[in-house]
């Protein structure tokens, strides 16, 4: 019997039971439609948050103060950065000082998260100005209260995005300092929204008012906060991506010489690439141990696969013994009722498949994040499946291979 011949026998012997044959099929079903469904999502999600810090500088290190164990004199100064600048492996370097404010317009009021730093904050950013211009040199040097703002920030005081020359009020213990607004930086390459929607959202999620992004001088940051021009935190960028390591490491050494700290661990390098390999291997692992749960109902399916493979056998006794009997080997014999479990099992895996994709889809769009079905997916439902069939059709077909044609005939 050829492998045709045994693929019509068993779709046939599917349509006379369809009712058993798919409640038979539901644990393939469900299993196959989870694991489809979690690793989609994971892999969307993965490939989504790692793109999301790659496009915010994955080629940069950043140098953070021990706080718990540094004094005053440790923390990172102007003239620290314009010696690391020096240094031939440094492309870009600027302090990261964060602060948030209450701000207001006379249009709106709200909270700000101010962010300071030097011109070569811009490039470690990767920020694209959509209106006017970034701040320069100039402007640090004489710590003007300019800022740059995101146009979805824009979109939330003014109402409009291009409000290069408006001005929003900085307050902070008292004292309120009205900033300049110079440009306006692009967001919307790290979001798939409108900018009307994200604004709204930034409205309705804020547990503290309307939330904005401002960014300032550093020198200017220093004066309105009162602080004393010392940093906890830089980033830098290195000439050769490839030896980012190494342009951290002599960054560190250079503030070590000139705090006279040398030995005493008062700096971390963080390599941002190697942060993000670290996301992306714990989102791998969730996801694979997710959806290794989700697979346990695959071997619950496989069990009712071999279950009604096992009805099957002993409801077509006669049918086996007449075969056998007109001279069917026993290896056909048992291929043909191997064949009717792979086939009912890929079916069920090629139903789970569709609700697997479907669902992971469905999921993507609620949570507004781009998934897309790979190959590999694919690969894998049909394998999945398939496999089940194998290894719990095995047993019920050698059975059926096994019997003998007199036993099999005396049987009603």
């Amino acid at each position: 019997m050829n492998i045709l011949e045994n693929i019509r026998i068993a779709i046939f012997s599917i349509k006379t039971n369809i009712t058993r044959s798919l409640l038979t099929m539901l644990g393939i079903i469900i299993g196959v439609a989870s694991v489809i469904a979690i690793v989609t999502v994971g892999n969307g999600g993965r490939d989504y948050i790692v793109g999301m810090i790659e496009s915010m500088g994955s080629n940069m290190v950043s140098i953070t103060v021990s706080t718990d164990k540094a004094s005053a004199n440790d923390y990172i100064t102007d003239d620290d950065i314009k010696a690391i600048k020096q240094l031939d492996s440094i492309d870009v370097v600027s302090p990261m000082a964060f602060n948030m404010s209450s701000c207001s317009t006379e249009a709106e009021n709200g909270i700000a998260m101010v962010m300071g730093g030097t011109t070569d904050l811009r490039y470690i950013m990767n920020m694209s100005i959509m209106y006017g211009r970034f701040y320069s040199e100039d402007d640090v040097k004489a710590a003007r209260y300019v800022a740059c703002i995101d146009n979805v920030s824009a979109y939330t005081m003014f109402g409009f995005e291009n409000c290069v020359g408006e001005k929003i009020n900085l307050s902070y213990n008292g004292k309120t300092v009205a900033f300049k607004i110079i440009g306006v930086i692009d967001s919307t390459s790290m979001t798939q929204m409108d900018t009307e929607s994200m604004a709204q959202m930034m409205q309705s999620t804020s547990m503290m008012g309307t939330m904005i992004s401002f960014i300032t001088p550093s020198t200017a940051f220093n004066e309105f906060y009162g602080q004393n021009g010392r940093y906890p935190m830089i980033y830098l960028t290195a000439r050769d991506d490839n030896f980012l390591d190494s342009a951290g490491a002599s960054a560190a050494n250079v503030l070590e010489a000139r705090h006279s700290n040398s030995g005493q661990e008062m700096y971390t390098v963080t390599n941002m690439a190697t942060f993000i390999e670290l996301i992306d291997t714990v989102i791998n692992v969730f996801t694979a141990f997710i959806a290794a749960v989700g697979a346990i109902s695959l071997v619950v399916g496989g069990i009712g696969v071999m279950n009604i493979m096992l009805v099957s056998v002993t409801e077509r006794t006669r049918e086996i013994g007449i075969r056998k009997a007109l001279g069917a080997k026993t290896s056909t014999i048992m291929f043909q009722f191997l064949t009717e479990s792979v086939i009912l099992c890929c079916i069920g895996g090629g139903i789970g498949l569709v609700l697997g994709v479907g669902g992971a889809l469905a999921a993507a769009a609620y949570v507004n994040v781009p998934i897309s079905v790979k190959f590999s997916t694919i690969l894998l439902a049909v394998g999945f499946s398939s496999a089940i069939g194998i290894f719990f059709g095995i047993y019920p077909a050698r059975r059926a291979a096994k019997m003998l044609p007199i036993e099999a005939l005396r049987r009603d």
